[in-house]
C-alpha cells in the first residue's frame, strides 16, 4: 500500500491535472516561474515574521508605558 502524504493531497486539491502529472513523473516546463514563486513566498514569510516581531515589541512597549504611567500617578 502506497503512503499518501499531505503535500500530495494539497497538490490534488489545488489541481487534479498537476497531481496526475506528478504521479506520472512529468517534470513541469515552467521551473523558472515556479522557483520565482517559491522565492516570493519565502520573502513574504520573512516579512510576516518581521511584522509579528514588531507587533510583539509594540505590545511590550505599550504595556511598559502603562506601568510607568500608573507608577507616576500613584
Amino acid at each position: 500500500m502506497r503512503i499518501i502524504r499531505a503535500s500530495e493531497i494539497g497538490r490534488y486539491l489545488y489541481c487534479h491535472r498537476s497531481w496526475f502529472y506528478y504521479l506520472q513523473g512529468v517534470q513541469p516546463s515552467n521551473t523558472r516561474e515556479l522557483n520565482l514563486g517559491t522565492e516570493l513566498h519565502a520573502a513574504h514569510g520573512r516579512k510576516v515574521a518581521g511584522s509579528l516581531i514588531l507587533r510583539f515589541i509594540a505590545i511590550i512597549t505599550f504595556l511598559a508605558a502603562i506601568i510607568i504611567l500608573f507608577s507616576i500617578l500613584v
